[in-house]
Formats: C-alpha cells, sequence, structure tokens
C-alpha cells in the first residue's frame, strides 16, 4: 500500500530533527510528528536519545504522549487523559485511526457497536463517514462496510509499531507457516509423482493392449488363410474328381459303341 511506503522517508525525517533539537523544541516536534496525516509508526522516533532525556523532566508528558501513539488506543489516552497533554482535533483523529488498526490485528470483522463503544462516535452514520473519509480514503484500511448487518470486513489493514514481545510471536507464526508450506508442498510432490506413475502405467497398459490386439488381428489373418486354402484345395479336389468321372464315363461310351459296331459286322 501506498501509504505504508511513505512510512520510512517520514520516519527518517524526523528522527533526523529529533537528534538535533533542544529539549524544549521537542515537544513541538512530538505534537507535529502525532499530527501527520500520513505518519502511522512512531517506535524509531521514541527511541531517539534526545527524546529519551525528555523523561523526568517538566515535558516528560510529551514523551509518554509519544509513547501512547506507538502502541496506545483512544481508550487508554481517555483512561489516561488527566496526566497526558491535551489533543488537538488532528491528534483525536489520528490516534482513532490507530485504535481501527490495532482492532484489525485481532478480528478482521470489526461490529459497529464494538467501533461506536471504542471510537466514541455519536451515531452510525459518523462511524461510517470515519471509516471511509479518514480509513480507507487514506489508505490504512481495506474492506466493505455491511450497514444491514452492522459491521466492517476488514480485508487489509496496515501494520502497527511491533510491541514488545510480538516480533517473537510473528517468527513463530511464520515458522510454522513455513513448516506447513513445506508440508503442503511435500504432499503436492507426492500427487504429482502418483499422477506421473498411473500416467505411465496407463501408457504402458495402453500400449500392452495395442501389442495383444494387434497380435489377435494377426492370429485371425493366419486362420482365416488356413481355412480359405483348405476350402480352397476342396474345392479342387471334388473338381478332379467330376473330370476323372467324366473321362472314365467317355472312355466306356467308346466301348460300347465299337464293341456294338464289332458285333454287327460278325452278324452281316
Amino acid at each position: 500500500m501506498e501509504i505504508e511506503q511513505k512510512q520510512p522517508q517520514l520516519i527518517e525525517q524526523f528522527v533526523k530533527q529529533a537528534s538535533t533539537l533542544t529539549l524544549s523544541s521537542l515537544p513541538n516536534l512530538i505534537v507535529e510528528a502525532t499530527s501527520h496525516p500520513s505518519l502511522f509508526a512512531f517506535s524509531e522516533i521514541l527511541a531517539v536519545p534526545n527524546l529519551l532525556q525528555l523523561e523526568g523532566t517538566e515535558n516528560s508528558t510529551y514523551f509518554e504522549l509519544l509513547r501512547l501513539f506507538v502502541h496506545g488506543t483512544w481508550t487508554d489516552y481517555k483512561s489516561n487523559a488527566a496526566r497526558l497533554p491535551q489533543l488537538v482535533p488532528v491528534q483525536v483523529v489520528k490516534l482513532k485511526q490507530l485504535s481501527v488498526l490495532t482492532l484489525a490485528e485481532t478480528n478482521k470483522v470489526l461490529s459497529y457497536d464494538q467501533l461506536l463503544q471504542e471510537l466514541e462516535v455519536a451515531n452510525v452514520r459518523e462511524l461510517e463517514d470515519f471509516l471511509i473519509n479518514d480509513c480507507m480514503y487514506v489508505g490504512i484500511v481495506k474492506g466493505k462496510l455491511d450497514h444491514l448487518r452492522r459491521s466492517f470486513e476488514v480485508q487489509f489493514a496496515a501494520g502497527r509499531d511491533l510491541r514488545h514481545g510480538q516480533l517473537d510471536s510473528m517468527m513463530q507464526k511464520l515458522t510454522n507457516w513455513l513448516d506447513n508450506s513445506d508440508n503442503l508442498l511435500s504432499t503436492i510432490q507426492e500427487k504429482i509423482k502418483w499422477a506421473e506413475m498411473m500416467s505411465e502405467a496407463d501408457k504402458n497398459h495402453k500400449k500392452e493392449v495395442k501389442s495383444r490386439l494387434q497380435e489377435a488381428k494377426k492370429s485371425l489373418h493366419h486362420k482365416a488363410s488356413k481355412q480359405f486354402r483348405v476350402h480352397q484345395e476342396s474345392l479342387y479336389s471334388e473338381f478332379d474328381g467330376e473330370m476323372d468321372y467324366e473321362e472314365d464315363l467317355s472312355r466306356s461310351k467308346r466301348y460300347f459303341s465299337s464293341h456294338i459296331v464289332h458285333r454287327a459286322g460278325y452278324f452281316s
């Protein structure tokens, strides 16, 4: 998101200023930083050695205010308002924006009732205007307003400064995610290997069926050819038999005729 890309440059700008200003000028710097419309990360500014010197001085409340903007919410400010500097309107908006980001860290569906209470907004109309104009339009969150269900479905939320111990938790979550990814990848690879084996087995089966089919065709052709030859030889044999019979009959007729003629000549 564009808003997150702006953070390093803005942080560097305020860190340089905080490193060079006198202690008396630091409260104004803190007010300026916590009022900036595009700055939502403050831990690096809080860690500047020059600012740490505010602790124990008459301006230490400004240091505590900056600390609040690092991890705190609007509810936290209301609980400690008596010992903190009074906020200007832009700081109020900023702290309420940060409060929405904090809520979105653990819940992706925020009810209007919860938001109305946490942000101390008068009504649903003002709440929706705040979410649209001061959160989604600014780019710190993306989501969908559901007026009927009285809820805000968070699709994206910019991250706030990490709390103490939160980095270890994030590292553990990333480690678990990597382990799950490795397991999933291993399962996918096994499925691919199984699919390849099945594909190869299918190819071999088709090849074997084709080979058997060709052998069957050859066998049928051979049998048909053999039967045709046997039938043909049988026909030839019958034809030769008929020829022999006719020849014998012809010979008999010739013999009989000659014999009759001979006898006739004898009696004459």
